[in-house]
């Protein structure tokens, strides 16, 4: 897609100090721009670039000032991190752009399909399952019975979503995610052999959510499993059955959390946190990467380590962790003097 310096001040609200003609079709560093890419700059740290970037166009903010020439097209705004971060979003729209429905694919004739819809190759739509306006399914992805999608949301290729699921609008699932597959329930009987648990609830997906690649949603065993709106979870999330994640929070990649657990809203959860089920987490909670929470955890808190611990405390402790080795040694040093000291 070629875009003009004049198309793109028009999305920006900018001021174009050049070639209103000049065209690009890629983005790019400021550092490693070249002819027909659009660059920005925001961070003065990069500001000799700006004289010797080959790109076509670059952002920049309103009050920025040349001591040099400048080759490139400039585009003013307020603020030029911002309106990049615009320019990308409209950019991904763009991408996202397709419509109609390849072959070979199947529709389940009791499906009810909304306008704009995208069906990629391979994919397979079951029965009863209702999808909005404006729906992006990409290729090899499979939606069982009865499962409803909102519109604007994206499914991405290889997504599974089992029978019975809701998703809101405006949602993206990345590539191989799994939603509503059998939460892991076994009951054991007096010869320790386990009997799998029937797991008839569901999952609900509310608005805005972004769910990572990889990343899998348990079904309830009875009930719902529950992602509110505005949460984002990253690449390989295990989210076990009957789990509720509260609105806009955040959780980082390869995160587990069993089942049972409710997780309040605006939490900030690291990579490779590990959550007990049946406990609940607070709201605005933050959990540094690779901690294990097996307790209850009040909102507001800080938590770091395994078990989890206050944020403050853990780094109060770790000044003595670090420290071990060389304390066990004086320990042993004092001992030995000790026991001279009784012996003489």
């Amino acid at each position: 897609m070629n875009f003009t310096a004049n198309q793109i001040a028009s999305i920006l609200d900018g001021t174009i100090e050049g070639d209103e003609g000049v065209e690009v079709s890629k983005l790019s560093k400021i550092e490693e721009g070249e002819k027909g890419s659009l660059t920005f700059l925001s961070n003065t740290k990069y500001t000799p670039y700006i004289y010797t970037t080959n790109a076509s166009i670059v952002i920049v903010d309103a009050d920025f000032s040349a001591d040099k020439d400048i080759s490139a097209t400039l585009i003013r705004v307020p603020d030029a991190y911002k309106a990049f971060s615009t320019l990308l979003s409209f950019y991904d729209q763009q991408k996202l752009m397709k419509s109609g429905i390849e072959t070979p694919s199947f529709i389940s004739d009791s499906a009810v399909l909304g306008d704009q819809l995208y069906l990629g190759a391979f994919s397979y739509i079951n029965d009863q399952v209702s999808l909005g306006n404006n729906v992006k399914i990409y290729p090899n992805v499979y939606i069982g019975k009865n499962v409803q999608i909102g519109d604007n949301t994206v499914i991405y290729a290889g997504v599974k979503i089992y029978a019975d699921t809701i998703i809101g609008k405006d949602c993206f699932v990345h590539a191989g995610a799994v939603i509503g597959s059998d939460g892991f329930g076994f009951a054991p009987d007096e010869h320790s052999v386990y009997s799998k648990i029937p797991q008839i609830g569901n999952v609900i997906i509310e608005d805005c959510v972004d769910i990572g690649a990889a990343t899998t949603i348990d079904r309830a065993t009875l009930g719902s499993t529950i992602i509110r709106k505005g949460v984002k979870l990253d690449n390989q999330i295990q989210v076990a059955h009957n789990v509720e994640i509260g609105e806009n929070t955040v959780i980082a990649a390869q995160t587990g959390i069993a089942g049972s657990t409710k997780i309040g809203k605006h939490c900030v959860i690291g990579g490779q946190v590990g959550i007990a089920g049946h406990i609940t987490v607070g709201n605005y909670v933050k959990v540094q990467a690779q901690t294990g929470i097996a307790r209850n955890v009040k909102d507001n808190e800080k938590v770091q380590g395994t078990p989890a611990i206050s944020y403050s405390a853990y780094n109060k402790s770790y000044i003595y962790f670090k420290r071990l080795p060389e304390l066990v040694s004086k320990i042993d040093l004092l001992e030995k003097e000790l026991h001279a000291i009784k012996n003489k």
